[in-house]
C-alpha cells in the first residue's frame, strides 16, 4: 500500500455539456465549455505551477505563478482565471514564463522561513514543490528586511508583523510566519464550508489570515471542519497529529462511521498508527469535504477506556472478570440455550446496530432467525427513523430517500422539516448552504431557530416555528393551501398517482378545519407564514424536502412522513433531479441496518415475514424453518422482560439505556433479564446490566459496507488489525457457532454475496463492483446494474403513488399547571448520538456537558440565569443540568441534547410512541424547570451504580 495522491486540477470541473477543443504545448485537449486553461492543461497531462489555485474552490488569480502565453493575446494571463475558447493555442513553458515564475517565487521565498528540514509539512508542501518546479535556486533579496516571519527587523526592533503561533484548536495549529496569504483557507471556509470564519486582515507585510475578529481559532466561529487545513499549501495550518507523528506513508480509502452522510476518507498511516483522516475528493457523498467529527474525532479508537478482552459475571452486582474468547462465548451460549430450554424459543432476542456494517447487522438478524429460531430482532432505527419506513413504504412503496446529495445543486426551493443539517449532517449542510447562497429559497419548519434560519449569507424565506407535537397540522395546512388555491400538478397526479385516493385526499384536506387560519392557535404559526411557505414550495420550481428526527420522533411520526410524501406528489416534486423526499439518517448505517432485515416483521429488503415465498428463499439458503410471526420490538422486549417472559438479549453496538426513552423502564427491563450480552467498544450504560461483554472493533479495524442516507453503499476498508483480535462479524459468527450453528464465512465479501443472492435491491452488489465504481446506490440489480441515484423516475416502486389522509391527533402528553413547558431534544455538531465515541476525543472542548436551552422570558419567571443549575422534571423522572438562556427556542419550549450520561436526559422522556412503529416521542415531553443546587439524588445514585457495575477484577 502506498500514499494515495489525488490530482488537484486547480479549478473546479465545468458542468457544461458543450465541449471546446484547445491546443496546449502542441497537444489538443477537449474539455467542457467554462473550463479554465489551467484545468485543461492538467487534463492534457501538463501541470502549470500554482499556489493560490485548488479545485475545491473557485479561481482567484492572486499568486501570479500560473501565467501562460496565449496566441493572439497580449501579456501573460493567469491560467486559473482564463477560460478556454475554441481553437485557443496555449504555451505553458517559454523562457519568458520561466523567468516571470522564478521572480514571483523568489518573492514568496524571501518572505518565508527556510526551515524546511524541521517543518512538519516537509514533503507535503506545495510551496516547496513549486520552488522546485520553477527552478528557483537563489534568492537575491536581503534576509534581514521586513517580513512576516522574523520577530526582529534588521535594526533589532520588534517586527510589528510578527504574530505567535495559535495552538488553541485541539486538532491543528496556525503559524502566521509561514502564511503566503494565498487566501485558499479563507475561500475554503467560505465556499466549501460556508462558515465565513476566516478573513485576511492588514495590508502589505501586515496582511495575514485572521479567525473571527482577531480571535483565537478556538474562540472564533470556526467549526473545525478542516477545510482550511486541507486547502493550505504550506505548513501554516497543520494537523497536530502530523507534527507529533510525522508524514504518513500509506493510505486506505474508507467510510466515516459517524452520521448518515457517509463521507469517504483517506485514512493516512505511518506504520500501524493513524496520522490523519483526509476527506476523499472522489467520495460521491462528500466530494472532498468533512466535518470536525469525521476529520479529527477518531481518537476513541485508541482510547484507554476500550475494553479489549472478553468479560463475564454471573450477576450484575459482581465485578467483571476477564476470560478467554472461548470461555466467554461458551458462557454466553450456555446461558442463552438454558433460557430457551426453560422459557421457550421466544424468550431471547437481538438488537442490531446502525454503527456496524451491513454484513455485521445481516449476521445478527440471521443469528436470531436461524439460530435462536424467532424474529425477535430490532435496531436503533426503531427509535429514530422507523416512521420513515412505514410512511414512505405506504405512499411510494419503498422506505428510503429518493435522491442523491448532488441533487440539492438542482433545487430551487428546499424545505427542511425537523432537521438541523449544519449540526447533525454537517457536510450536507454545507452543500445546502452553498446552494442557498447561489439563490435557492429555504423554508424551515422547526420549533427552534437553527443556524439555517439565519447565518452568514443565508436566510430562510420562511421559518415556521411551530409548537412541538403539531407537525401533522402544519403539513396538512400546507397541503390545504396547495389544493384550495389550485397549485397542485394535476398532470403528474393523473399520470403517476392513484386518482381515487387523490380525490378522497382532496375532500379531506380542503376542509376549512385544515386551513392555516384554523390551526394557527394550535401550531402557534401565523397563517400568512404558512400560506407563503406553501405558495413558495408549490410555485418556486424544483422543490426538495429534507427531514429528520423532528418529524419521526413523535406519536404521529408516521402520519407526518405520509403528509410530506403527499406534498411531494401534489406538486410533482418527485422522480427527477432537484426534488424529492429525503430523510436525513442520524447514524452512519441506519439505512443499512434497516435494509438488512433488522426489524422483527421484515426480512432483508423490507419483505414481510408472513410472505411464504420470501421465507422460502432464506429457508433454502440457511437450512432452517423461519417463523411467520413477527417478533418483538425493543419496547416489547423490555415490557416482556419486566413481565418475566423475555430473559436473554444480545446487543451489538447499541446503548439502549442511554439512547432509549424512559430510562427507568429500560433499566427495569434489563435488570429483569438473566443474560444480557453487550458487544461494544466500551463499558457503556447498557453494560451496567450485562452478564457478558464481548469487545467490539472500530470502523478502522474491519472490512464491510455502510449504506448512507442516499442509499449509497460505500466500502469500509480495514486500516489496522482489530485491537481485540476480531472484527464484529467474526464475533457474531463465533457466538452462532457456539450455539450450534456451522457458519463458515472467511471474509465479509462472502456475506455480501449472500445478501445479493437473497435481496433483490442488492442483487448486483459485489465488492468488485464497489472497487470499480467507488460506490453504488440501491436498487442495484439487473435492471439498474450500476445503481439508482434518483428513485421513482418513471413510476413509483408500488406502481402508482398513494395519497393518504393525515388526520391530526394530539399527543397524550399534555402540558398543565404542574408541567407547563414542552421539552424537545436534538444533537450538537461536536458530539454524536450518546457520545460514546466523541466524548473520548478532544471534541469535549466544545461541548463538555448537556445544557438546557430556555427562553429569557421563561427563565426570568423562574429566577434562572445563564449557567445556573436547574432541575428538569417530567411525569417520568427528573435530572439536573445547567441552563443556557437563549431566544433560539420559543417561549414555552425548552431544548437539550443527550450526549452525556451524567445528564441522562432520557430519564425525563416518556414511553409514548408513534402509533404505527413505536418510535418514541422524544420531541414532546411536558416538563417543569426550577433552580437546583446540583445533581439530583437519582443522578448520584445512577452514577454510583454505574461505577459499581464497571468494576473489573484484577488479573491474577
Amino acid at each position: 500500500m502506498t500514499l494515495i495522491k489525488e490530482t488537484d486540477y486547480g479549478t473546479p470541473q465545468s458542468t457544461s455539456e458543450k465541449n471546446v477543443t484547445i491546443n496546449v504545448d502542441g497537444f489538443d485537449v477537449t474539455v467542457p465549455e467554462g473550463t479554465s486553461v489551467m484545468r485543461a492543461s492538467m487534463e492534457a497531462g501538463i501541470q502549470v505551477p500554482k499556489l493560490c489555485a485548488t479545485d475545491m474552490v473557485d479561481a482567484f488569480g492572486s499568486c501570479r505563478l500560473c501565467l501562460v502565453e496565449i496566441e493572439g493575446r497580449r501579456g501573460t494571463p493567469a491560467s486559473c482565471t482564463t477560460l478556454v475558447e475554441e481553437g485557443m493555442k496555449v504555451r505553458t513553458q517559454t523562457d519568458r514564463l520561466k523567468g516571470l515564475r522564478r521572480g514571483v517565487m523568489e518573492l514568496y521565498i524571501s518572505d518565508h522561513p527556510l526551515d524546511c528540514l524541521t517543518c512538519a509539512a516537509n514533503g507535503d508542501c506545495e510551496l516547496q514543490d513549486m520552488a522546485g518546479a520553477v527552478g528557483l535556486r537563489d534568492v537575491r533579496y536581503e534576509a534581514d528586511g521586513q517580513n512576516h516571519f522574523k520577530m526582529r527587523d534588521g535594526g533589532g526592533e520588534v517586527n510589528a508583523c510578527w504574530k505567535p503561533k495559535d495552538e488553541s484548536n485541539p486538532y491543528f495549529t496556525y503559524d502566521p510566519a509561514k502564511c503566503i496569504v494565498c487566501s485558499r483557507c479563507v475561500r475554503a471556509c467560505e465556499e466549501v464550508q460556508g462558515t465565513f470564519a476566516l478573513t485576511i486582515t492588514g495590508r502589505g507585510f501586515d496582511s495575514r489570515v485572521t479567525a473571527g475578529m482577531s480571535e483565537s481559532f478556538l474562540d472564533s466561529e470556526c467549526v473545525s471542519c478542516g477545510a482550511c487545513v486541507q486547502a493550505c499549501p504550506t505548513g501554516t495550518l497543520q494537523e497536530k497529529s502530523v507534527i507529533d507523528i510525522g508524514q504518513p506513508e500509506r493510505s486506505v480509502v474508507t467510510t466515516c462511521a459517524y452520521c448518515g452522510v457517509g463521507c469517504s476518507f483517506k485514512a493516512e498511516m505511518r506504520g500501524d498508527e493513524l496520522v490523519r483522516m483526509v476527506p476523499y475528493k472522489d467520495g460521491k457523498a462528500n466530494r472532498g469535504h468533512s466535518c470536525v467529527k469525521g476529520r479529527f474525532a477518531y481518537g476513541y479508537a485508541a482510547h484507554q477506556d476500550r475494553i479489549l478482552n472478553p468479560m463475564v459475571r454471573d450477576s450484575i452486582d459482581q465485578p467483571w472478570r476477564e476470560v478467554s474468547w472461548d470461555e466467554a462465548l461458551s458462557f454466553a451460549a450456555t446461558k442463552m440455550k438454558g433460557i430457551q430450554q426453560q422459557y421457550g424459543k421466544e424468550a431471547v432476542g437481538v438488537i442490531t446496530s446502525s454503527r456496524c456494517t451491513n454484513e455485521e447487522t445481516y449476521l445478527v438478524q440471521k443469528l436470531t432467525r436461524a439460530v435462536f429460531e424467532n424474529n425477535n430482532t430490532d435496531t436503533c432505527a426503531r427509535v429514530c427513523h422507523s416512521p420513515t419506513g412505514y410512511g414512505l413504504g405506504q405512499t411510494f412503496g419503498t422506505s428510503a430517500g429518493t435522491q442523491d446529495f448532488d441533487s440539492v445543486e438542482h433545487s430551487d426551493v428546499v424545505m427542511v422539516i425537523g432537521a438541523n443539517p449544519t449540526d447533525g449532517h454537517p457536510v450536507f449542510g454545507s452543500r445546502l448552504k452553498k446552494r442557498l447562497r447561489q439563490g435557492a429559497k429555504l423554508i424551515v419548519i422547526d420549533p427552534r431557530r437553527t443556524d439555517l434560519v439565519k447565518s452568514p449569507h443565508i436566510k430562510a424565506s420562511h421559518h415556521l416555528a411551530l409548537r412541538p407535537g403539531t407537525n401533522v397540522a402544519i403539513v396538512t395546512a400546507l397541503a390545504h393551501v396547495i389544493v384550495t388555491e389550485g397549485l397542485f400538478d394535476e398532470a403528474f397526479i393523473q399520470e403517476r398517482c392513484e386518482w381515487d385516493e387523490f380525490q378522497d385526499y382532496v375532500e379531506f384536506v380542503s376542509d376549512p378545519a385544515n386551513s392555516p387560519e384554523a390551526v394557527e392557535l394550535l401550531t402557534g404559526v401565523p397563517a400568512e407564514e404558512v400560506r407563503g411557505a406553501a405558495r413558495l414550495y408549490a410555485r418556486g420550481g424544483n422543490g426538495a424536502i429534507y427531514y429528520g428526527l423532528g418529524v419521526t420522533e413523535h406519536s404521529q411520526g408516521s402520519t407526518t412522513v405520509i403528509g410530506i410524501a403527499n406534498l411531494a406528489m401534489l406538486t410533482g416534486n418527485i422522480g427527477k433531479k432537484g426534488v424529492g423526499v429525503n430523510p436525513l439518517r442520524g447514524q452512519n448505517n441506519v439505512q443499512g441496518s434497516c435494509d438488512m432485515g433488522s426489524f422483527p416483521h421484515e426480512l432483508p429488503g423490507y419483505r414481510h415475514v408472513k410472505n411464504a415465498d420470501v421465507r422460502d428463499i432464506y429457508e433454502k439458503q440457511w437450512g432452517v424453518t423461519i417463523s411467520d410471526e413477527p417478533g418483538l420490538r425493543i419496547p416489547n422486549m423490555l415490557d416482556a422482560a419486566v413481565e418475566g417472559t423475555f430473559k436473554g438479549l444480545y446487543v451489538q453496538g447499541e446503548d439502549i439505556l442511554q439512547s432509549d426513552p424512559d430510562t427507568k423502564h429500560v433499566a427495569a427491563g434489563l435488570a429483569a433479564m438473566e443474560c444480557v450480552i453487550v458487544h461494544d467498544l466500551f463499558l457503556n450504560e447498557t453494560a451496567n446490566y450485562a452478564h457478558v461483554f464481548l469487545p467490539g472493533s472500530t470502523f478502522l479495524e474491519k472490512d464491510g459496507t455502510f449504506t448512507n442516507a442516499e442509499r449509497r453503499i460505500n466500502r469500509v476498508r480495514k486500516v489496522m488489525a482489530p485491537r481485540n483480535g476480531y472484527a464484529d462479524w467474526e464475533v457474531t459468527q463465533l457466538l452462532a457457532n457456539a450455539m450450534g450453528a456451522n457458519w463458515t464465512y472467511t471474509h465479509p465479501s462472502q456475506i455480501m454475496e449472500e445478501i445479493a443472492a437473497t435481496t433483490p435491491s442488492f442483487a448486483n452488489v459485489t465488492y468488485d463492483l464497489l472497487e470499480e465504481k467507488g460506490s453504488v446506490q440501491w436498487p442495484c440489480n439487473e435492471a439498474k446494474p450500476e445503481g439508482t441515484p434518483t428513485m421513482h423516475l418513471d413510476g413509483f416502486v408500488r406502481g402508482k403513488g398513494r395519497f393518504i389522509r393525515t388526520d391530526y391527533v394530539a399527543t397524550d402528553e399534555r402540558t398543565g399547571p404542574r408541567f407547563p413547558l414542552l421539552l424537545t431534544t436534538g444533537r450538537i455538531l461536536s458530539q454524536y448520538n450518546v457520545g460514546a465515541q466523541t466524548r473520548r476525543t478532544d471534541n469535549v472542548v466544545w461541548h463538555e456537558e448537556d445544557l438546557l436551552e430556555i427562553h429569557p422570558h421563561d427563565a426570568e419567571l423562574r429566577g434562572i440565569k445563564d449557567g445556573d443549575w436547574i432541575k428538569l422534571m417530567s411525569r417520568s423522572g427528573e435530572t439536573s443540568l445547567r441552563a443556557n438562556v437563549t431566544d433560539r427556542v420559543s417561549t414555552g419550549v425548552v431544548y437539550t441534547t443527550f450526549h452525556h450520561p451524567t445528564t441522562q436526559a432520557n430519564v425525563v422522556t416518556t414511553d409514548y410512541s408513534d402509533w404505527a412503529t413505536n418510535c418514541p416521542e422524544y420531541k414532546v415531553t411536558a416538563v417543569q424547570v426550577s433552580l437546583s443546587n446540583g445533581q439530583t439524588d437519582w443522578q448520584e445514585e445512577y452514577q454510583e451504580h454505574a461505577a459499581r457495575s464497571r468494576r473489573i477484577e484484577a488479573a491474577e
